[in-house]
């Protein structure tokens, strides 16, 4: 069994994962195709309790992160070589057929975790990520709230943003770009986002240290447009009672959904039979510049990034704030440099 039974849905096996993914398989392949994609596999299914591996020297996690294809894959399985932050590389899943989810369910996979690059060129994405997660305190209704402020200010600029439940209380919304800027550069475009947004609407952040976000606010996490950093692919299943699917949805509908996790397993393929709300995302790619300009224009400077990645120019101390001593730190958080 890969998940138990709740008030929501009834015990889950693998014959039904497969069958969802089978389900799902069309939109799944327009979503996902031609990405490099990580699988977040549960060999054992998932209950209550468990835990994601943290890394690939955590071996107590009950599931983990396959970004490497496994040996023994069938030979309709395609792969793309990307490259990871320390500059080593590896062979990912590139999914291009229906098929090819079936084959990861098999193996456990729940979640699929596509980068925002085709496999024509991974070093130039074509999709802006804006990931708002609910901090303590907030609800989905927070993140509705934030999601349709982005909407707005996106349109002002003249892009048009694409909207899916996370699985969870977050929302993703996605922006078709021009393939023309690098992982840094869409970063950047996220932050000048979330700094106007901050400037809109008092509850959201982007302060990256976690104890420095206000309770009940919205969090921006801009990081995810990093290299290998990615967000459950849309029609993606998630690790959570009930196995809620993170949901594509127009933006009429997200604006009235009072439980996300009503959308899972077992309801999503009825609901599909309406259409696929992302079916015309390929249509149009939009410019950066105009978030760029925001990056340029309003004040904050550079951001941490994650911890695995290495310190980058201009980039904050990486020193939690709790664990800071006031005296070695200016009013500009920067370090202090002993005199000799």
């Amino acid at each position: 069994m890969i998940f138990e039974a709740t008030d929501l849905t009834p015990a889950i096996s693998k014959l039904d994962v497969c069958r969802y993914f089978t389900a799902t398989g069309e939109p799944l392949v327009r979503a996902l195709g031609e990405r490099p994609t990580a699988m977040e596999r549960w060999p054992d299914g998932w209950r209550e309790g468990m835990r994601l591996a943290l890394g690939p020297q955590d071996r107590e996690g009950d599931g983990f992160y396959q970004k490497r294809l496994p040996k023994g894959a069938p030979d309709y399985i395609q792969t793309v070589q990307i490259t990871f932050p320390s500059g080593r590389t590896a062979e990912e899943l590139c999914p291009k057929e229906p098929a090819d989810f079936v084959w990861a369910a098999q193996m456990g996979t729940l979640t699929f975790h596509p980068w925002p690059v085709r496999r024509s060129d991974v070093d130039h994405p074509d999709e802006l990520r804006i990931d708002l997660d609910p901090q303590e305190g907030a609800t989905f209704a927070d993140a509705q709230r934030v999601a349709a402020v982005t909407k707005e200010l996106l349109e002002e600029l003249g892009l048009r943003g694409y909207a899916k439940t996370s699985g969870n209380r977050g929302i993703h919304i996605h922006v078709r770009i021009e393939p023309r800027y690098s992982f840094d550069e869409v970063r950047h475009a996220a932050i000048g986002l979330g700094r106007e947004l901050e400037l809109r609407d008092s509850g959201v952040t982007t302060k990256w240290w976690k104890e420095e976000r206000p309770a009940g606010s919205v969090f921006l996490d801009y990081n995810q447009n990093l290299r290998d950093r990615s967000v459950a692919g849309a029609w993606s299943l998630r690790a959570r009672p009930g196995a809620p699917v993170s949901t594509p949805m127009t933006w009429e509908h997200l604006a009235s959904v009072k439980r996300p996790q009503d959308y899972n397993l077992v309801t999503v393929p009825d609901y599909l039979k309406d259409g696929d709300p992302w079916e015309g995302m390929d249509a149009e790619a939009f410019s950066l510049d105009p978030l760029l300009q925001l990056w340029e224009e309003l004040e904050g400077g550079e951001l941490n990034f994650p911890p695995d990645y290495p310190k980058q120019p201009g980039e904050p101390p990486r020193v939690q704030p709790s664990k800071k001593v006031a005296e070695h730190w200016d009013e500009h958080g920067n370090r202090i440099e002993k005199q000799s």
